[in-house]
């Protein structure tokens, strides 16, 4: 099995940046848009940044990993203190409108559909 298997490499100007952990994510879609939940432990908010493009959303954080000063890990889980993921956003969303909060290593990111994507009732008139 590849322990690095969750681990992505990005570019930047085509100089290759530090690698990255891929943090889980769930995105649950409904009527009204999408709401994101992605699972980043050892993150803080002032480390933690979110970029919102007009097709692309990337989530960042750096891990703080606090190790006392007299002690040495002989097995590490984290090998690179930092998440980063991309996602290509449908046009149908409004980004102007999305909401973030951050609580326990738990981000939760709401982006709306945009008013015109949005479903709407179409009311019937009687002649």
């Amino acid at each position: 099995m590849n322990n690095q298997a969750n681990i992505s490499k990005s570019e930047n100007n085509g100089a290759a940046t530090d690698a990255a952990m891929m943090p889980p994510v769930d995105v649950i879609e409904d009527a009204s848009g999408i709401t994101l939940f992605a699972d980043l432990p050892g993150v803080s908010k002032e480390t933690l940044n979110l970029q919102l493009e007009t097709n692309s959303l990337t989530i960042e954080g750096q891990v703080a990993l606090t190790i006392p000063q007299d002690m040495e890990s002989s097995h590490a889980e984290v090998k690179v203190p930092r998440y980063r993921r991309t996602f290509t956003l449908s046009k149908e969303l409004d980004g102007e409108k999305a909401t973030a909060e951050f609580k326990h290593g738990v981000l939760k990111l709401s982006i709306p559909k945009a008013q015109h994507a949005q479903p709407r009732k179409i009311e019937i008139n009687v002649a």
